[in-house]
């Protein structure tokens, strides 16, 4: 399955952190790439820096026109899925994204937005998908689905040419750097 977030409404000046950790949550759990409508080479750089250090093949791309993205995705049988809180609740429609991804071998856009997300993406998603109907983060929103979506395997990701590698520990830290 073929995974890609997109991120909606990245302010630059104030959204580099957590724009900059939805893209290290979706490289970590298993997402192929991030792209990224608002222009911001900052976060591309700092995503990028990771992934060499820590391997994966995850690409950032800043600068997308979202609705040409979606438009193309969704013309290449891709799938759309926009995580919002106004939408159906993950439990009740996990299995049908899942059932749908294995039928199609789909490719999953995950669409993720910072501020109000236009009412065109609610409406080009296959599924509006809440974690809860509360007001929440969309990084955990992000790995939440991710998870759900996957059932955990991402967890168990071998990241076998990373130059760092942490080893679990019960108390302390190790990180091991591998050359």
């Amino acid at each position: 399955m073929e995974i890609v977030v997109l991120r909606l409404g990245h302010r630059p000046e104030r959204d580099k952190r957590i724009t900059t950790h939805v893209g290290l949550v979706a490289r970590a759990l298993g997402a192929k790439g991030m792209l990224l409508a608002s222009e911001d080479k900052g976060v591309e750089i700092r995503i990028k820096e990771v992934t060499k250090r820590w391997d994966g093949d995850f690409f950032v791309q800043t600068g997308v026109k979202w609705r040409e993205e979606l438009k193309k995705w969704k013309q290449t049988r891709g799938k759309v899925c926009h995580l919002t809180m106004y939408g159906e609740n993950i439990l009740d429609v996990i299995d049908e994204i899942r059932e749908e991804a294995k039928r199609e071998k789909a490719r999953i856009m995950v669409v993720v937005g910072a501020e109000k997300v236009p009412y065109d993406v609610f409406e080009v998603a296959d599924w509006n998908i809440a974690v809860t109907s509360q007001p929440h983060s969309e990084i955990a929103a992000l790995a939440l689905f991710l998870d759900y979506l996957q059932q955990g395997k991402e967890l168990k990701t071998k990241f076998e040419h990373a130059k760092l590698e942490i080893v679990p520990r019960r108390r302390g830290k190790e990180v091991r750097i591998r050359e």
